[in-house]
């Protein structure tokens, strides 16, 4: 049986990556509350369901690519039932095809391993030159939910609060298609 802690409130006891103790300091320090839940490894779309029940509302998808030469990143959040079509991202973005950035740049250029993709990501300096984009539908929504870094707990923020205080705390902008 998948494990999904009860709700909490408080940041981890330990942080196992750089990127999972900046995501707890820029909350406390934009004062963002967040409930998360710690978990076995979610990995799956059954395993996100369960996770869902336990947070309230549904895990977002975010997906990493790059341009062909690998020199242009992007994070991509979007709802998980709707599928990723690189023709129609590219398109509403005015940019050539993209694949898959591969599993070591994902860890270089965000911190995190293949399962925890998130756009918390955006607070590490590493991050700097990825563009973030999100879909329409999660920008319009009153919460946001993702990994905060690690496959194992996932969190739940307001929707405008990582709009209008995490993501303008960094070095990035916000491209909503």
């Amino acid at each position: 049986m998948f494990k999904v802690s009860d709700i909490i409130t408080s940041p981890p006891d330990s942080f196992e990556t750089p990127l999972r103790k900046a995501v707890y300091e820029a909350f406390a320090e934009l004062g963002i509350p967040f409930e998360r839940v710690d978990t076995d490894p979610g990995l799956t779309m059954e395993d996100c369901q369960n996770i869902d029940a336990k947070i309230g509302v549904r895990i977002v998808k975010t997906i990493f690519v790059c341009n062909r030469q690998q020199t242009e990143f992007y994070l991509y959040v979007t709802s998980d039932d709707k599928p990723f079509i690189t023709k129609e991202f590219c398109g509403k973005l005015g940019i050539p095809r993209v694949s898959f950035a591969s599993p070591g740049k994902l860890l270089e250029l965000t911190g995190v391993e293949v399962g925890a993709t998130t756009i918390l990501s955006a607070v590490l300096p590493s991050a700097a030159g990825i563009h973030l984009v999100m879909d329409r539908a999660v920008a319009d929504s009153e919460w946001f939910a993702c990994t905060d870094g690690t496959a194992t707990c996932f969190v739940k923020i307001r929707t405008q609060d990582l709009l209008q205080k995490y993501i303008p705390s960094t070095t990035h902008s916000l491209t909503i298609i």
